[in-house]
Order: structure tokens, then C-alpha cells, then sequence
């Protein structure tokens, strides 16, 4: 993590690792969770903050858009 906005760390410049079968399964599981925990979020109507454009976003309940789980994304 870099603490000042817009300056790389010199491990941006390595290429990506790739991904063992676990870690892919590991990202997919976390991503359903956030997007379960958003949801949740949308159905209580309560508001979520996001980052958008350089900047923290906050969005309330009727502009989260509804879950989509038949995507597989």
C-alpha cells in the first residue's frame, strides 16, 4: 500500500503472478461475499460508500443496483 496518492511503488512495474487454481477460487468466493454484503445493504436500505473517480462515493439504497448472480461474474 502507498500512502501517497498517484505514485507507484516499484512493484507495480513486475508482471502479475499468475493465479493457482486456489487463489482464483479464494477471489471468486471473496467477490460473492461483497457483493452478498451490497446486496443486503440495497434490500435494508441502507446506504454504501464506494470509490469512484478518485473520490469516496456515497450511494444510497435505491441506487445500488439489485444483485446479479446468473452472470457467474
Amino acid at each position: 500500500m502507498n500512502p501517497q496518492s498517484g505514485t507507484k511503488s516499484p512493484l507495480d512495474s513486475k508482471p502479475p503472478i499468475p493465479l493457482t487454481d486456489l487463489h482464483q477460487k479464494i477471489d471468486a468466493g471473496v467477490k460473492i461475499g461483497i457483493a452478498k454484503a451490497i446486496e443486503k445493504h440495497r434490500k435494508l436500505g441502507e446506504s454504501i460508500s464506494i470509490w469512484e473517480d478518485g473520490k469516496v462515493i456515497t450511494l444510497t439504497a435505491d441506487r445500488i443496483p439489485p444483485l446479479n448472480l446468473d452472470n457467474n461474474s
